[in-house]
């Protein structure tokens, strides 16, 4: 008789790791499958956040080198792509120490390594043997999608075109690098082989980097990077590769213009993880490509959830976790069950200067016909930019007019993703932002631009009336 686990994790990320952790801490059967003892940590480890970060690391520390003649010193030679892609993969390694089976089976989980399929609606096989769970939790991910243009297989093949997946084992530093795909992928990565030497060339068939961020952010990003010897071919379609060189059409016109290269780096979307699963055999719907999910992230089957990536929804870590965190509540909770929100996700684009966005967009505010006041503050004034040499910053926030609670922003400027932090916090927990105009932050603090931008704020509400009366009352108690 097989055993039957209190609940069966299938996907080794983030999310399916903060699960199958937490349950089996405290006392409940787990059962965790991944494809295998190297894709444990999911594509942030493998192939995402950890390796980019650290690939970033060292751009930016050979961008700063090669910026500091202006006080006398000199940087001679060319990057050893080879040390750096061992410096990537020496920080995964550090991290794959406490996310690999033998690790997790020492927690009281077991780990079972291969391709998981449902075989009925409480059942997952694993070469040829199944196993019953009273709960299960499809937490896949998802993968980099290919280019199906003709030349690509050849190309990728030939190892001159790359995915995320792939690019962190170059060889050589190519001198000329593709990327195809505006997102933040395309972005980081581009920029930073472009700091490391490579010459650069953005192909989109958008009008403008991120299209999702706020554009006046964007710009000051984009700026930046055609400052650093960047180069962008927008509103354009790929149209085939031939040996190297890429053929591209324009969108507006149909003309054909060929782009040379010695490695392209696909960057145009992400696909879910669903097709090996077998999902009809538990009774889970698939729509539009998609798992059919409530606002619980259940699926049609009610003992079968979803979390991270495979939800269809945004694809971070950072919302993995939030999945994580929602299921285990709603597992013990059953009768006060809690709804998904993502009204407070934030997410970071770890371009140089970095932007970060959290809570709700103005778009967003207007759909959804929210009152707000929008306060923006450039860092052009700003002490502590001043002596960084860090001007072209802006922060925008999106202030409820009667609470003074925040409902969003965007910030674009070194390190954006940590000034933030405070400001999430205060958005999660209903501070409002008074607490941030009276606190005291020291001085010449980075994140006292969080302080200027609130002030705008106060001195709104500081009207010639306002002003009066204070004056009064001063002169008739000073």
């Amino acid at each position: 008789m097989n055993k039957i686990y209190d609940i069966i994790v299938i996907g080794a990320g983030s999310g399916g790791l903060n699960i199958a952790v937490f349950m089996a801490r405290i006392g409940c059967t787990v059962l965790l499958i991944d494809k295998s003892d190297r894709s444990i940590g999911g594509d942030c480890l493998n192939y995402g956040c950890i390796p980019s970060k650290a690939l970033i690391h060292v751009a930016r520390m050979v961008y700063t080198g090669k910026n500091v003649s202006q006080f006398g010193i000199t940087q001679q030679g060319e990057v050893d792509i080879e040390k750096v892609m061992a410096y990537v993969t020496e920080r995964k390694e550090i991290i794959r120490e406490h996310e690999n089976a033998a690790h997790f089976r020492n927690l009281g989980i077991d780990v079972v390594l291969g391709t998981a399929t449902f075989a009925s609606a409480n059942e997952v096989e694993v070469d040829n043997t199944k196993y019953t769970g009273k709960k299960i939790v499809i937490a896949t991910g998802s993968r980099p999608r290919t280019l199906t243009i003709p030349g690509a297989s050849e190309a990728f093949a030939l190892g001159i075109l790359h995915t995320n997946e792939t690019i962190f084992d170059l060889k050589v530093l190519p001198k000329k690098l593709v990327v195809i795909g505006a997102g933040p992928i395309g972005v980081e990565l581009g920029q930073a082989l472009s700091h490391l030497g490579s010459e650069v060339t953005l192909v989109s068939n958008d009008s403008h980097i991120l299209p999702r961020e706020d554009t006046s952010v964007v710009n000051v990003l984009f700026e930046q990077l055609q400052r650093d010897g960047m180069h962008f071919v927008f509103n354009t379609n790929t149209v085939r590769i031939q040996k190297s060189t890429l053929i591209l059409k324009d969108r507006n016109t149909d003309a054909e213009n060929s782009l040379p290269f010695d490695v392209i780096l696909v960057a145009i979307g992400r696909i879910l993880n669903t097709d090996n699963l077998q999902l009809e055999k538990a009774g889970v719907e698939i729509r539009d490509g998609k798992i059919v999910v409530d606002a619980y992230l259940r699926t049609t089957n009610k003992n079968i959830y979803v979390c991270g990536d495979v939800a269809g929804m945004h694809q971070f870590t950072h919302a993995a976790e939030l999945h994580a965190g929602l299921l285990l509540r709603n597992f013990f909770t059953p009768f006060f069950k809690k709804k998904l929100s993502t009204k407070n996700m934030s997410w970071v684009t770890y371009a140089t200067p970095e932007i970060a966005t959290y809570g709700l967009s103005e778009k967003e505010l207007l759909a959804q016909h929210i009152p707000y006041t929008i306060l923006e503050e450039s860092f052009e004034h700003d002490d502590r930019a001043i002596t960084d040499s860090a001007t072209h910053g802006i922060a925008k926030m999106f202030v409820n007019p009667k609470s003074g609670r925040i409902l969003g922003g965007t910030m674009v400027a070194p390190h954006a993703g940590e000034l933030i932090q405070e400001l999430i916090l205060s958005m999660s927990a209903k501070i409002p932002i008074s607490k941030i105009f009276n606190k005291t932050y020291p001085y010449p603090t980075a994140s006292r631009i969080n302080k200027r931008v609130v002030t705008g704020y106060f001195k709104e509400k500081l009207t010639v009336r306002a002003a009066s009366i204070l004056k009064t009352l001063f002169r008739l108690f000073a």
